[in-house]
């Protein structure tokens, strides 16, 4: 039901950190309708070519300035998903992905006040990294 406001198209890029590919990026829109604080965000999953990405490897954003784990937006109730505004899922994998071109799968599960089971989006892409 939201997976046209999952996975933003022609946002997967290699991040360069000092030089350095240090994983890659993607962008996301919320599968609500309304702005949601990042502890409602019930879980991210990223696939890349058929392989889960663990959780502990996934890093969120909202302004790409300051990064959560997973783990820690459980309890950030101060930064606030907007609708309409992405959200920068960053994936820390050494090289990032490789030149060529990749499936790359992105599923996001929020919570809302009143309905009772997470919203998910699913949507893969074909990206390719030049």
């Amino acid at each position: 039901m939201f997976d046209n406001n999952v996975f933003i198209e022609n946002t997967c890029v290699n991040v360069e950190e000092n030089g350095k590919i240090t994983g890659y990026e993607m962008q996301t829109n919320i599968t609500y309708y309304r702005g949601i604080p990042m502890s409602m965000i019930e879980y991210i999953r990223v696939a890349a070519d058929g392989e889960d990405v663990p959780e502990e490897d996934i890093r969120i954003s909202i302004d790409r300035i300051d990064w959560f784990t997973l783990k820690e937006a459980e309890t950030v109730t101060t930064y606030k998903w907007e609708y309409g505004e992405p959200l920068y899922i960053r994936v820390m994998k050494d090289g990032g992905l490789s030149e060529g071109t990749h499936k790359v799968k992105l599923t996001v599960a929020t919570r809302t006040a009143y309905i009772p089971v997470p919203l998910e989006g699913i949507k893969e892409r074909e990206v390719v990294i030049s």
